[in-house]
């Protein structure tokens, strides 16, 4: 096992270090430039469209608002990268690792926003509802049906497999920590609650997120309000130190410019998934009445994952001063920073959080996967072994294995899809441009509620399924 670990690590310092750091903020810049700072200027259209009714159900149809497909991409979004991604960013590479995430949500939210109203643009019909994603708009939209395929795969190994071990390892030794569990006892009855939820389609999973996601990132974000409150002459201190370790002016623990640089962006990308192809899987599901909204509200998302619930994560810690403890790493440093601060309660109350974070995670990472796997066959039986896999077995090896290892192998994963995904998005984003021009000119117009029909688009017409 340890043979197998160092060759993934070199692997992943080798893509990360050079290939996709440089293609994420290259790509984000170019998307930010492109739609004139869509992330920015129109963040009071975003927050407007949460509560976007502008389509209403016909009939038999059962659509996903688009309040629910934030909920479900936010669900995987907001988890194990918030509590324990962020807690190992900073003990790997210092208190500068907090800085480059943020730098990644900043511009890594036009890319959210371009990927995600790509995934609107190219949805499908199915049964009651819509289903679509990067493998949807790399077919219709540049015919590669081989590319298409590849990105099907990638995303269902690396979200319905190797993500959900990533999130079960973390619950358990929260759950460890906190009440002394067992892990592979931990592990079976998430494997069972998972599986319940899973084989009761997007419907149930879109209900489940839409009531989880709000109430504990409230009230973790209430937690950690008044944790700063209380150390409130602490906050300018730990301003520099991010500032300052961000830039080398000032190395922690040890860590270096590089260090900090790369866990940031690893780290940020694996919280907000901004460019590596997952939300638009959870935006397709949407009934909206252009695509641009569900753009908006995606890359809101990426804003409330890293600016604010990954922020909570990074000052409690930061004010606690245990980022420099050797001996303690992920959930545990998260769990030692907030007993530190309210008691002996902060343990189990992460337990807690971390159980609800992490588990949304792994019933919104299953659909990422079900979607893709329903591209590639409609057979009921890959379906079921699929869910079997994702709910189970992998929840239970999650339980069984070390942290080491689940990062290892998301990081790799997560640079594979990336890549995939970031050559689909920079190709189609010209096509996302003029859907943001015809957005904004309905809108100055004084239409509140902007529509779309494919025939504005003559040229990709018999490409597009929906939007007739």
């Amino acid at each position: 096992m340890e043979s197998i670990l160092n060759i993934l690590n070199q692997i992943n310092d080798a893509l990360w270090g050079y290939v996709i750091i440089a293609a994420l903020i290259g790509c984000g810049l170019w998307f930010t430039w492109r739609t004139r700072f869509v992330q920015f200027r129109m963040v009071g259209e975003m927050l407007r469209l949460l509560t976007d009714s502008s389509v209403k159900p016909q009939g038999s149809e059962k659509h996903i608002s688009s309040f629910q497909a934030f909920a479900v991409s936010l669900a995987s979004r907001v988890g194990t990268g918030n509590l324990a991604g962020v807690a190992t960013a900073i003990a790997v590479g210092g208190p500068g690792a907090v800085f480059w995430m943020w730098v990644m949500a900043l511009v890594g939210s036009a890319t959210a926003f371009v990927e995600s109203t790509l995934g609107q643009l190219f949805k499908q019909h199915h049964k009651d509802s819509y289903i679509g994603g990067p493998a949807y708009y790399i077919q219709r939209g540049l015919h590669c049906h081989w590319m298409a395929v590849l990105f099907a795969v990638l995303i269902t190994v690396s979200f319905g497999l190797a993500n959900n071990s990533v999130q079960t390892n973390t619950i358990c030794g929260a759950m460890e920590g906190a009440f002394g569990w067992n892990p592979m006892a931990t592990g079976v009855v998430l494997a069972v609650l998972t599986l319940i939820i899973v084989f009761g389609g997007i419907q149930r999973i879109a209900k489940v997120s839409s009531v989880l996601v709000p109430v504990m990132a409230v009230g973790y974000f209430v937690l950690a309000i008044v944790v700063i409150i209380m150390n409130i002459q602490q906050v300018p201190h730990v301003l520099a130190v991010i500032i300052k370790s961000a830039f080398g002016i000032e190395q922690a623990v040890g860590g270096t410019l590089g260090a900090a640089i790369m866990n940031g962006v690893k780290r940020g990308l694996f919280s907000n998934e901004a460019g590596e192809g997952s939300a638009p899987n959870a935006a397709a599901t949407a009934a909206v009445s252009h695509p641009v909204k569900q753009g908006l509200i995606q890359a809101l998302g990426v804003f409330t994952d890293t600016l604010v619930v990954c922020s909570c994560t990074a000052f409690i810690i930061l004010i606690s001063g245990l980022y420099t403890s050797p001996e303690l790493n992920g959930i545990m440093l998260t769990q030692a920073a907030l007993e530190s601060e309210v008691g002996s309660w902060g343990p189990t109350f992460i337990a807690i959080a971390i159980f609800l974070f992490a588990y949304s995670s792994m019933i919104g990472n299953y659909y990422y996967g079900e979607a893709n796997v329903r591209f590639m066959t409609q057979s009921r039986t890959a379906m079921t072994t699929y869910r079997l896999l994702s709910g189970g077995a992998m929840v239970l090896f999650g339980a069984w294995t070390t942290l080491e290892v689940v990062w290892s192998m998301i990081d790799l994963c997560m640079a594979l899809l990336t890549a995939c995904n970031l050559v689909a998005i920079a190709l189609l984003g010209k096509y996302v441009f003029r859907l943001l021009d015809d957005y904004r000119s309905q809108k100055r117009q004084g239409i509140k509620d902007p529509t779309f029909q494919r025939s504005k688009l003559p040229e990709i017409v018999n490409d597009i399924e929906c939007w007739e």
